[in-house]
């Protein structure tokens, strides 16, 4: 089944979670496409996911595919929504029948940020003391930083930003991980202590990236999306996701990627790491940027070579467990 709708009508209602930094992110798609459709109407549709409402369990249990984008899908499909906006990271590989990614906008700094209590002010990731105290809800940053860092203490935190910002504050936390580009959004780039470098941490496949889908065939929303989608990210972003979606792996699996264009060319870096952080595996491949699938899948095959698949059998074990 193919979902389209042949409404002329110059009404675009956009679905959303109701978090402040999906609100933020949803406001600036809408101001986008208002600067470049001023006889069109857009409408914001804040809806509460399953993602926004279990804050007291770690991400990894609760069994992520669609976690933070199921309500806005369904709104999608019983058409009460035209457009639904995500952090890219959220959205899953594979979609619902009937839906597609319209399309993804410009990029911010996708780095993983190292965020302080006052008392560490002036350490980085690689000079903090034996024991410290690290919060994040990541696999991807656990494994990362335990392989490099096995002398860190690793906590899981849970809730907003402002409520993990909070426990930080308080002593709860030495330090935590979160996303620069979400702090950028929401004004508070001046918390970010140090851009975590690639080498310590590979981003998450679509980090500082927005993806904004829609039903397939919608030619209406599909010609209006264009006028904000960014050639560069999006193809770096589509290589990062075939990379993950050859994997089979979620949001809460321990896969990392880089990626960057340069002339034509697309390089992606990507990752897999064990839970414990003992083991972990890189490669790279190079390829001209309309191949950009493909580098995902040759990608994934030269890490299942290094023996990435037992790794990541062993946690979906763990997980069915």
């Amino acid at each position: 089944m193919t979902a389209t709708t042949s409404s002329g009508s110059k009404i675009v209602r956009i679905g959303t979670r109701k978090s402040n930094l999906a609100m933020v992110q949803t406001h600036w798609v809408r101001d986008e496409l208002q600067k470049h459709f001023p006889d069109h109407q857009f409408e914001i549709e804040a809806m509460s996911t399953q993602g926004d409402k279990i804050l007291d369990v770690a991400l990894s249990k609760i069994g992520d595919k669609g976690l933070f984008t199921k309500e806005l899908e369904l709104g999608l499909l019983n058409q009460d929504v035209d457009l639904a906006v995500h952090s890219l990271k959220d959205l899953p590989t594979q979609l619902p029948e009937g839906l597609m990614l319209g399309c993804v906008t410009s990029r911010e700094n996708p780095a993983d940020a190292l965020v302080l209590n006052e008392k560490y002010q002036g350490y980085t990731i690689q000079t903090l003391p034996e024991g410290a105290v690290v919060g994040t809800s990541s696999l991807r940053r656990l494994a990362q930083l335990r392989y490099h860092y096995p002398y860190l203490e690793f906590k899981d935190v849970r809730g907003n930003l402002n409520t993990r910002l909070k426990k930080l504050d308080n002593g709860d936390y030495d330090a935590l991980v979160l996303a620069v580009a979400g702090l950028q959004r929401l004004g508070m780039g001046d918390r970010v202590s140090q851009a975590i470098p690639s080498a310590v941490s590979l981003h998450a496949v679509g980090q500082g990236a927005l993806g904004i889908e829609c039903r397939e065939g919608d030619s209406r929303i599909l010609d209006l999306l264009k006028a904000i989608e960014d050639p560069d990210t999006r193809d770096c972003t589509l290589a990062e996701r075939s990379f993950l979606r050859e994997l089979e792996g979620g949001c809460q699996v321990p896969i990392g990627v880089n990626s960057f264009i340069e002339g034509e060319q697309l390089t992606l870096t990507g990752m897999v790491a064990s839970l414990d952080g003992q083991q972990l595996l890189k490669d790279t491949v190079s390829s001209d940027r309309a191949e950009h699938e493909k580098i995902g899948y040759d990608l994934a095959q030269l890490v299942r070579e290094q023996g990435a698949q037992a790794i990541l059998d062993e946690i979906f074990a763990q997980v069915e467990r």
